[in-house]
This record gives C-alpha cells, sequence and structure tokens, in this order.
C-alpha cells in the first residue's frame, strides 16, 4: 500500500491488495459493494455509483515481452469526496511513475492535487490513455521492419512475425473497446461526486480514447495489407516453383521415352555406329532445345 496526501485529496494505491488492506478500506466506510467489487477480479470495464462511493474498473493495455502479447490488467478504483483509491493485480509503470512524482515533487503535486479526486482521476485515465500511443508505436515499428524484410526476401520468416503483431493488435483492441462506454458514461451521466464543469474534461478523454483507436485501426489495416501482399509473393514463389518443375519434367519426359525405347530394343539404331552415343546425346539434346523454345512461344516460361 502506498499512500499521498495534500490538503483536499488522499490517494491510496495497492498492487494486489491483501485481506488486511482490504480491511483498511472499511474504516474509511466505503460501501460494501464498492468494496466487494474493489476486491474481486471484473471481467469487463464499469463505472457504477455505490452510496458514497463512485466505482470504476478499467483494463490497462501491458506487454509481455516474453511472450510479445499485449494483454489487460485490470485497474479498480474508488472515489469519495476526500479519496481516490486503486488497485491492481499487475504492476503498471506508467501508475507507479506517476504516483512517485506527486509523493517526491511538491509542485507536481500541487498541480494535480489541489481541486478534488475527480480531477485527479482525469489525470490518471488522460495519462493511461496517452502511454498507448509509445506502444502503439512499437507496433508500428515492428511494421516497418516486416514490410522490408518481406520486399527482402524473406517472406516465409515473416509470417510468424505478422501473427505476432497481429494478435497483439487484436488484444490490444480488445482490452480497449469496451472502455469507449465507460468514458462515454463519465462524460454524459451526473455523478454527484463529479463537479459539473469536470464534464469538459471527461469529453477530452473521449476525444483521447478515439485518438488512440484510430491508430490501432491504422496499424490493423497495415497489417492486413502486409499479409496479404506476403501472402502473395509466398504464392507467387510457389507458382514459379512449380513452373520450373513443371518445365524440366517436360524436357526430362522425351529423352526419358527414348532412352527406354532404347533399353528394350534388340536393334539401336546407329548402334554399329562407333559414335552412336553421341548422336543420340544430340538427338535428345535437340528435343529438348525444341520443347524449351515451345514453352517460350507459348509464353510457358
Amino acid at each position: 500500500m502506498r499512500e499521498v496526501s495534500s490538503q483536499k485529496i488522499t490517494w491510496i494505491d495497492f498492487t494486489e491488495p491483501s485481506a488486511d488492506e482490504i480491511l483498511f478500506l472499511k474504516k474509511l466506510k466505503l460501501h460494501p459493494l464498492a468494496l466487494e467489487e474493489f476486491s474481486t477480479p471484473s471481467a469487463r470495464p464499469k463505472a457504477s455509483l455505490y452510496g458514497n462511493c463512485l466505482y470504476l474498473t478499467l483494463h490497462i493495455p501491458l506487454f509481455d515481452k516474453l511472450n510479445r502479447r499485449t494483454f489487460p490488467s485490470e485497474l479498480d478504483i474508488v472515489m469519495t469526496k476526500s479519496h481516490l483509491i486503486t488497485g491492481h493485480d499487475q504492476d503498471i509503470f506508467q501508475l507507479r511513475e506517476f504516483f512517485g512524482k506527486l509523493k517526491r515533487n511538491k509542485k507536481i503535486q500541487a498541480k494535480y492535487m489541489s481541486q478534488s479526486p475527480g480531477y485527479l482521476l482525469y489525470y490518471i485515465i488522460e495519462m493511461l490513455l496517452e502511454s498507448c500511443f509509445p506502444k502503439i508505436d512499437h507496433i508500428n515499428k515492428n511494421l516497418d521492419n516486416i514490410e522490408e524484410q518481406i520486399f527482402k526476401g524473406h517472406e516465409r520468416e515473416m509470417v510468424h512475425e505478422i501473427s505476432y503483431v497481429k494478435r497483439d493488435i487484436l488484444n490490444f483492441r480488445r482490452t480497449l473497446k469496451p472502455q469507449k462506454s465507460v468514458l462515454e458514461s463519465l462524460a454524459r451521466d451526473n455523478y454527484p461526486l463529479l463537479e459539473a464543469d469536470l464534464k469538459t474534461y471527461y469529453q477530452d478523454l473521449i476525444g483521447t480514447n478515439i485518438r488512440v483507436w484510430s491508430a490501432l485501426e491504422n496499424a490493423k489495416e497495415v497489417v492486413e495489407s502486409l499479409e496479404e501482399t506476403n501472402d502473395a509473393l509466398l504464392s507467387n514463389k510457389l507458382n514459379t516453383t512449380m513452373k520450373v518443375l513443371t518445365v524440366f519434367s517436360g524436357v526430362m519426359l522425351p529423352m526419358m521415352v527414348i532412352s527406354n525405347t532404347l533399353a528394350m530394343s534388340a536393334n539401336i539404331p546407329f548402334g554399329h555406329n562407333p559414335h552412336a552415343y553421341w548422336i543420340w546425346m544430340g538427338i535428345m539434346a535437340i528435343i529438348s532445345l525444341v520443347t524449351v523454345g515451345i514453352f517460350k512461344w507459348k509464353n510457358w516460361i
């Protein structure tokens, strides 16, 4: 448990809140339903008013470097007239850094904690939404690298890379999409703990969320286009390989027929000629050249 206080606000942050820490929260006289929600996982983001508490669940996209995937980390928030309480099972780097700045720097604390918990909540959500852009920039860098490798002839190796990035974007979108309704609720509905002039601020959050979503949509379109291009190039390489094998078979077939026929014949034409071997090799070479010429004339090669 970490705590930072100003004259008007106390922010308490929990990472993997224990049973003792939940008991501590009961001393703040929070609504029982808010406490229950705070201590249990929630499958979807939500905003609810419980008596003297505004309860929020948000899902924050975090990146697992080991498995190369984005996953949602639940952030539970309880707000009263004087307290803002946050809880999360995963370490949320941006939240930890922001909390540390408020704790260490009185000027920053005065900037963000001089009004009401509603304003602090806005700044926290805005900071978390803005933190999505560096992650999307990282995805875009991966896409640029994939594009470069595709046109260097590494199509086969890029199949797995494209799959990783597609999964990353899919999980990112899956995490963020349900939160639109929560942000709209904060901007639209009349919550007693959110001052009327805060509606403009929360409308701004909707705009930030739209920008994040638009950036994700662009990344989704790019990775789908790259996948189509990569598949087309792989298919073209396969067709070229099949064409070469077909031509090779077509060239070899007449020679195989001739050699098998000669093998079964007792009287081989030119058999008594000392140059019979070279004669037949010349005949086969001529047939092969004629076959290749026909293929070229037909534009098959």
